[in-house]
């Protein structure tokens, strides 16, 4: 399924500049584009499941990179979905967008090229929604990630309630209480800014919506964030935010130690 854009998106989009669109043999759709939101050019990739029927609209799940742009030092989400025929297993649009700094999932106070959040809100969710058939309701707009797009998976759900379905997350810092560790310091640019993206400060304050259903999927673990998880799964259950947790089995820091799947069963289960 080769989407043919224009080279320019018009004005009634959120200004993504699309410079090409290709298809690999596996299936891959990857648009390279250019945002006001980011610096430079980078790719968005697309998985669509086989056999969709026509004017039929599903779920899109949003995967979250750990790395800047198509850095792979710790495995390819797009790769592990490909492996276990995730896209066609749970019939979901997959996409993978990418970022061009470390990807925290938050806006720079001063920098105009690190404003993560909006990107993803403004500029990628608009251009999947356009021009792929997914169905626009919130709920049917889900995040999953491991370590920081773990935290980021949480943050912009619990940030965005009303724009996101559910969220799961694997071996993250959820704990974290100041930036500078794992590269954050230059994405939140100061304590104040990354108040507004503490994981915790967030649970404490979390839509009524997560009282009542659960939206979120913590689990874990490799062994540098088991305690994370352990506080975080504590710190849900005294505020009564509905969730479901997996400590364990112990796994790889990577994209392709297997939770993919599993978080996938837990959300669509």
């Amino acid at each position: 399924m080769l989407l043919l854009l224009p080279a320019v998106i018009d004005a009634a989009d959120p200004g993504l500049e699309v410079e090409a669109t290709t298809l690999d043999e596996r299936g891959v759709i990857t648009h390279r584009i250019r945002s006001p939101h980011q610096s430079g050019t980078i790719p968005i990739r697309v998985l669509v499941p086989r056999d969709l029927r026509s004017g039929e609209k599903i779920p899109v799940l949003y995967l979250l990179p750990v790395e800047k742009g198509l850095e792979s030092s710790y495995g390819d989400g797009v790769q592990e979905v490909l492996k276990h025929d995730l896209h066609n297993r749970h019939r979901l649009v997959c996409v993978a967008p990418s970022f061009s700094h470390l990807p925290w999932y938050a806006d720079h106070p001063g920098d105009e090229g690190i404003q993560q959040e909006s990107y993803l809100l403004k500029d990628v969710i608009p251009f999947v929604e356009k021009f792929y058939p997914v169905r626009r309701q919130s709920r049917h707009r889900h995040l999953v990630g491991y370590s920081k797009s773990g935290w980021g998976a949480f943050t912009l759900i619990l940030r965005h309630p009303h724009q996101f379905g559910r969220a799961a997350a694997w071996d993250a810092p959820m704990m974290m209480d100041k930036p500078g560790d794992y590269g954050s310091g230059p994405i939140f640019s100061g304590e104040e800014n990354f108040r507004h993206y503490q994981v915790t400060r967030l649970i404490e304050q979390a839509d009524r919506s997560f009282t009542r259903q659960s939206r979120l999927v913590l689990t874990g673990y490799f062994g540098n964030f088991r305690q994370h998880h352990v506080a975080l799964h504590e710190l849900m259950e005294k505020q009564g935010v509905l969730h479901q947790y997996r400590d364990g089995p112990k796994r790889k820091h990577d994209w392709h130690s297997g939770w993919l799947a599993e978080a996938l069963e837990l959300m669509f289960e």
